[in-house]
């Protein structure tokens, strides 16, 4: 959340704000049924305590439209709706507002659809990611979306195909296309100087910083305990953009210096997966998210 007084955790049907005060304890002030599994969530990004009305926040759920709800009633404002090429509503993996608050970009199959945020319903932008033959599309499903918070007109987008696309925010021409990983890519994220985009990816243990100024290419690379999961583990930069924290399969968190990469801390936060990690942008926070789904197996001498 933009002020930093508010964090959300995505489960298997419903989305949680949950409120806290430096010195007491976390509790729930909030829980949204989404209906279904949350795919993804972002915060309105001109959100503000002092308007109630900025006060929202959009998640996409399986098998369901965009729906942008109030973060303070937790009631339906509006929902979005894509469609697939049978025209039935296919559900959004990936959104992310526009810094300024007047788009919400969401991530499909090959294919990005850019809504108006002022008109619920179907109308939308379709931005096609592959087209056959052409030199730096990116094929698959546009699993993360990130807007460089300095260069308001770059934005970009991860894929399960290992690929991170940067686009003109404008006209969403590609720009540049980065691959590196060995897994899908699950989250993206720039820089608070909007200079470096880092990227993180499945059943893949390195974290890549790259350099989009120029090159285009990895600065360097930072390890983390994510080689064996298809969980989305996340990872977050600190305001002042000098460190880097992620989660991890092995309950650790870890800590790195963003000036090489260097790790310079790592400590133990839950007995299970560390899936959720996030720094507060104005208090001395950093709040965690764990769990991992488990199964019971019978011995095998009992298998029919």
């Amino acid at each position: 959340m933009p002020l930093g007084t508010a964090a959300a955790e995505n489960q298997s049907n419903i989305t949680a704000a949950s409120y806290v005060a430096v010195g007491s304890q976390w509790r729930s002030g909030l829980q949204v049924h989404a209906g279904e599994t949350v795919y993804d969530y972002c915060w309105f990004s001109g959100m503000s305590a002092t308007d109630p009305v900025s006060c929202c926040f959009a998640s996409t759920s399986r098998g369901q439209p965009i729906k942008l709800w109030d973060a303070c009633t937790g009631g339906l404002r509006a929902s979005y709706r894509g469609y697939d090429d049978a025209d039935e509503v296919t559900a959004a993996i990936s959104v992310a507002f526009s810094p300024d608050g007047s788009k919400l970009v969401a991530g499909y199959n090959r294919a990005m659809r850019v809504f108006d945020v002022s008109r619920p319903g179907r109308d939308y932008r379709r931005i096609n990611t592959y087209k056959k033959r052409q030199e730096g599309s990116i094929p698959g499903i546009i699993s993360c979306l990130a807007f460089s918070p300095v260069h308001h007109d770059l934005l970009a987008a991860g894929s399960y195909s290992c690929c991170t696309g940067i686009f003109d925010a404008r006209t969403y021409e590609p720009l540049l296309l980065l691959e590196g990983h060995t897994g899908g890519v699950t989250q993206v994220l720039f820089s608070p100087d909007g200079n470096f985009l880092y990227t993180g990816a499945r059943r893949d243990d390195q974290l890549h910083c790259w350099d989009i100024r120029a090159t285009g290419q990895v600065l360097y690379s930072m390890k983390r305990a994510t080689v064996d999961t298809n969980q989305r583990i996340a990872f977050s930069i600190e305001p002042s953009g000098r460190h880097l924290a992620t989660g991890g399969c092995d309950g650790n968190v870890a800590v790195y210096d963003l000036v090489d990469g260097h790790q310079v801390d790592c400590f133990r936060a839950a007995a299970d997966t560390i899936n959720g990690v996030d720094f507060s942008p104005c208090l001395n926070l950093l709040v965690t998210a764990s769990g991992h789904r488990r199964y019971s197996l019978m011995p095998t001498g009992q298998w029919a």
